[in-house]
């Protein structure tokens, strides 16, 4: 008996070993780099920290319930959509380099041109989001962009190392199509295990600023959230971004629970052209580390934004809210705070240049 319980800890422990030591899971910062973050003042206690005291789950919530309800509980029957989702398959490629576009690609993917100048922010263009591809799959109509679908790039940005955020399949296949990547201080490691030289990452913490081509400027600014792609969470940071160029200000907001944050960054960067805000994937009990839609709003005024483009939503089942309600909430609540939301379809053009467009309820359907 004794042998057989020593044999399946062996097998079990072998198994684990061979699955996080995956190239999907990336690599732990190691030499420089890691001197790197143990100077940084972000970085306290052997994690990087935010700065307000972010607990994983709200007051008054277990993870064993979280947990329980998420895998087991009962599921609201529009969880994920009974049709496939409405979507449109731009040729990016074709796109004339004179025109200033943002593309929304899918949950928080998107890509943007502007001033002659090309990004492709948190691509995940494989059919599901996560290391493996039987689990938390696409929605049909959702995954209609594939790597080979993308052009040559000026930037990748990455906003932190999710899987739903950094795909180890797109991140690779577009490696060679790549000027360089912008990633936050310790995600680099991940794209060294792939392939991309040192000299080809721009990896920074909270507060650099770093001239791109054309006179865009780059800066690195905070999000309340977290990181991880194995066991060991926070080894790496992540970041929300402020896009600065000569016809406009964006901000790229990537994953964070509502926050002082927004409001700083507002007063010392803003005003904002457009904000590409998190909303979807949300939960009561995750408030701290991902918006509600109200926060949304909350956030978009904050920072003082035009125009909101919500993202996060719309091709994986990440939350318990049905798959359409972060569109209907967010529209809704727009409306009522007078604040212009554009909700464009996957893969749809949005003219940056343009102050009258419209957009179909496609999510109504």
């Amino acid at each position: 008996m004794m042998y057989w319980v020593i044999t399946i800890i062996l097998i079990l422990v072998a198994g684990y070993f061979l699955v996080i030591n995956m190239k999907a899971f990336g690599a732990v910062p190691k030499g420089k780099r890691l001197e790197r973050i143990r100077k940084s003042k972000l970085y306290r206690d052997k994690q990087f920290q935010n700065i307000s005291y972010t607990p994983s789950l709200a007051e008054g919530y277990k993870m064993s319930k979280v947990t329980y309800d998420f895998f087991l509980g009962k599921k609201d029957p529009l969880l994920k959509p009974l049709k496939d989702i409405p979507s449109v398959h731009t040729d990016l490629s074709s796109i004339n380099k004179s025109r200033d576009v943002f593309i929304w690609l899918g949950h928080s993917s998107y890509y943007i041109q502007t001033d002659g100048v090309s990004f492709l922010i948190d691509p995940v263009l494989s059919s599901y989001g996560s290391p493996f591809k039987f689990f938390n799959k696409a929605f049909k109509g959702s995954d209609i962009f594939k790597p080979e679908d993308i052009p040559a790039l000026d930037y990748l940005i990455i906003t932190h190392d999710h899987f739903d955020h950094l795909d180890y399949p797109t991140v690779k296949a577009i490696r060679e199509r790549t000027g360089a990547a912008v990633v936050p201080l310790g995600a680099g490691a991940h794209l060294e295990r792939w392939g991309y030289p040192g000299d080809k990452l721009i990896e920074e913490e909270w507060g650099a600023e770093v001239e791109l081509k054309n006179n865009i400027k780059i800066i690195f600014t905070p999000a309340r959230h977290f990181s991880g792609r194995g066991v060991k969470q926070n080894n790496t940071l992540w970041a929300s971004y402020v896009l600065i160029t000569p016809k406009r200000r964006v901000f790229l907001g990537g994953d964070s629970g509502y926050d002082s944050h927004f409001k700083m960054i507002g007063e010392k960067y803003g005003p904002f052209d457009y904000a590409i805000l998190e909303n979807g994937q949300y939960g009561e009990a995750w408030r701290y580390i991902h918006t509600l839609p109200e926060d949304v709003i909350r956030a978009a005024l904050d920072i003082n934004a035009e125009y909101i483009i919500p993202v996060h939503a719309a091709k994986f089942a990440l939350a318990l809210h049905p798959w359409n309600e972060p569109l209907q909430k967010i529209t809704r609540l727009g409306k009522e705070n007078k604040q212009s939301v554009l909700t464009p379809m996957i893969g749809e053009v949005v003219d940056l240049n343009s102050s009258d467009q419209q957009f179909c309820i496609w999510w109504e359907d």
